[in-house]
């Protein structure tokens, strides 16, 4: 699962790509980042365990936007599974902007036009394609269904929505699953702000307003601000973000929202060797929980011991949410919840 990080040049897609994973673009523009979540950090400091695995996301750095010709930048979103937009919305004489000025509603119209344009293109060259089968082979059932289907796509996306604002039934999303659109991903907009303008929701409120057909996410963050924090000790780090009426630095609440955004959620394994944060689907089943650890708890899967994060944190201690009867065993058909903390039992 891949997040794509895209804008115009000189709006801190760099500086974000480094203040999230921790290193220096590499030659092939990806990077692993830490997901910030406090209850990982939490059930670190109660467990104090010999090692400690952190969620991660994998972001991978677009090329640069350009008035025109973004063919490159559109290639390197296709093979993203949720487009991250970073908008400039800072002010600074000494670092230009393609157009000449700052302007973040200019910058996401452009984008979103170019994404519409992009899937409309993919569905005239696909129904084209369709239509010439028809006339060697005949129409079969499945042709009709997916040229019915990109009706409606075009249909959606000319009347200025993206397709992530449709409704697909479970067997729609299949049949055009391996097609390349654009505005079918989630999409995720960041805005970029300068240390004076943090504190003030105005910009993202009117946004908000001015978009809200996009079916998307906003965060703000600052990069200037965020390269400041990360200089800090943590009780530096705590006063600064006092200081700015901030309870966490933006960076942790943004990777949050990816993963979000990706339709993960995290369960933990927990013990004196090692604290670890596991990732998976939404929707996912204790068996295929147990999976993402190791193909061997799948296939063996007997049960599951499950304690809720908030019990734990409540009652601060294994011991105490077992004498609350807060332990539970759970089976095959369990649905599993973000935070869930699992002991898995298996036999193979």
């Amino acid at each position: 699962m891949k997040l794509g990080l895209v804008g115009y040049p000189q709006v801190g897609k760099r500086s974000l790509f480094r203040l999230l994973t921790g290193q220096e673009l590499n030659k092939a523009g990806v990077g692993l980042a830490r997901v910030r979540d406090p209850r990982f950090d939490w059930l670190v400091e109660l467990y104090q365990p010999a090692k400690n695995t952190p969620a991660q996301l994998e972001f991978a750095l677009i090329p640069d936007l350009e008035e025109q010709g973004n063919a490159e930048a559109l290639k390197g979103l296709e093979k993203v599974d949720v487009v991250c937009h970073l908008i400039r919305a800072f002010a600074d004489e000494a670092v230009f902007h393609l157009a000449g000025s700052v302007d973040p509603r200019r910058d996401l119209g452009r984008l979103e036009e170019e994404l519409h344009l992009a899937d409309l293109l993919f569905i005239e060259k696909r129904s084209e394609r369709l239509q010439k089968e028809r006339k060697l082979k005949g129409e079969g059932p499945k042709a009709k269904q997916e040229e019915e289907l990109l009706g409606r796509f075009q249909a959606h996306l000319e009347g200025g929505h993206p397709l992530r604002t449709l409704s697909l039934h479970e067997e729609e999303a299949r049949l055009i699953a391996s097609y390349p659109f654009l505005t079918l991903k989630p999409l995720l907009l960041v805005l970029n702000l300068g240390e004076d303008q943090m504190g003030d929701t105005g910009l993202i409120g009117e946004l908000r307003e001015g978009f809200a057909g996009l079916g998307c996410e906003w965060v703000a963050v600052s990069a200037q601000i965020e390269e400041e924090l990360a200089q800090l000790d943590p009780e530096e780090r705590h006063a600064f973000l006092a200081e700015l009426s901030q309870e966490e630095p933006a960076l942790d609440r943004l990777t949050r929202v990816c993963y979000q955004a990706l339709g993960l959620i995290s369960f933990f394994t927990v013990g004196a060797d090692e604290v670890r944060a596991w990732t998976i689907r939404r929707g996912a089943l204790a068996p295929q929980a147990g999976r993402v650890i190791h193909s061997d708890i799948e296939r063996g899967f007997i049960r599951a011991e499950v304690m809720k994060y908030a019990d734990l944190h409540t009652l601060g201690s294994e011991h105490k949410v077992k004498e609350a009867g807060r332990w539970q065993q759970k089976g095959r058909d369990y649905l599993v919840e973000d935070g869930d903390i699992f002991h898995f039992l298996f036999k193979v």
